[in-house]
């Protein structure tokens, strides 16, 4: 997919990157029946108080219910259209199954219209076609994965990303993710082939303060511009140095590489390698 630069008529548009996907996506409004109107939380829980912060505001948008548990098997579906979804960083695709029903899936990378795909233990090794990790070689790459059998896809839904197969042994599957955690996940899981498409997302450059207030992205303080009594970073006249032994959350916990996963979590047995420090 290319690149589209803008040209620097503004100093927001100078910077400003974007994809241009109109020969991938197909013209024309999502499927009446599996679109819902939605509230999204922005960062309140249920006493409305904010428990996230630099959420709030954004264009309104339509929720599109994706299938991520793949329970029609052995029924083949064709796609029919590729589409944007405003709430999901990759593209979404509209398959029609043999009998009839119609569905929202992940498309995958270089999927077209008129492809088919399947959900089958018997499925071909090709982008978008679902099998049980079992019956996935060595070294493919899986998206859309299951953590647990008859469970809904949880890990790798992004765009761009992917997970690899690295090896097989009882009733497990060793894969590597895209944090770089390696980890042990059952074989009768299951998981689609391929990766997730628009994978240049990360390549794109907001330009401007206002395209992130569109996301529903609100601006972020930085501790050192605080008071002392805001954040612990703050005061001081001029910039002055953080001033405390290590950096800190605005409520005083330890940031910047401090581990935060609880030692005796339950799923620590699977995990082979932790994922990488930044």
């Amino acid at each position: 997919m290319k690149i589209k630069v803008y040209k620097p008529t503004t100093p927001g548009r100078r910077q400003m990157t974007g994809l241009d996907f109109r020969q991938i996506l197909t013209r024309g409004k999502p499927k009446k029946k599996l679109t819902s109107g939605f509230r999204r939380a922005q960062g309140r829980n249920i006493l409305g108080r904010i428990t996230v912060r630099h959420k709030g505001g954004g264009a309104k948008r339509l929720y599109r219910e994706i299938d991520f548990k793949y329970d029609k098997r052995d029924i083949p579906a064709r796609v029919q259209s590729i589409e944007y979804d405003p709430n999901r960083s990759g593209f979404i695709a509209l398959v029609a199954y043999r009998d009839g029903e119609k569905r929202y899936i992940l498309a995958p990378l270089d999927l077209k219209i008129g492809d088919e795909i399947i959900v089958s233990e018997k499925a071909d090794l090709k982008p978008g076609n679902r099998l049980p990790l079992e019956k996935i070689p060595v070294g493919d790459k899986v998206y859309n994965i299951e953590l647990k059998p008859a469970g809904e896809a949880k890990l790798c839904r992004s765009a761009g990303n992917y997970a690899e197969v690295l090896a097989h042994e009882a009733k497990f599957c060793t894969l590597k993710l895209p944090s770089g955690e390696i980890r042990k996940v059952p074989g009768n899981c299951w998981a689609s082939i391929g990766q997730t498409s628009k994978e240049e997302h990360r390549l794109i450059i907001f330009g401007k303060a206002g395209r992130s207030r569109w996301k529903g992205i609100r601006p972020t303080v930085r501790g050192t511009a605080m008071n002392p009594v805001d954040h612990p970073h703050g005061g001081g006249e001029g910039r002055t140095p953080r001033g405390t032994r290590r950096p800190k959350t605005k409520w005083g916990k330890i940031t910047g590489g401090a581990k935060t996963r609880k030692k005796k979590k339950y799923s620590n047995i699977f995990i082979i390698s932790r994922r990488k420090k930044k």
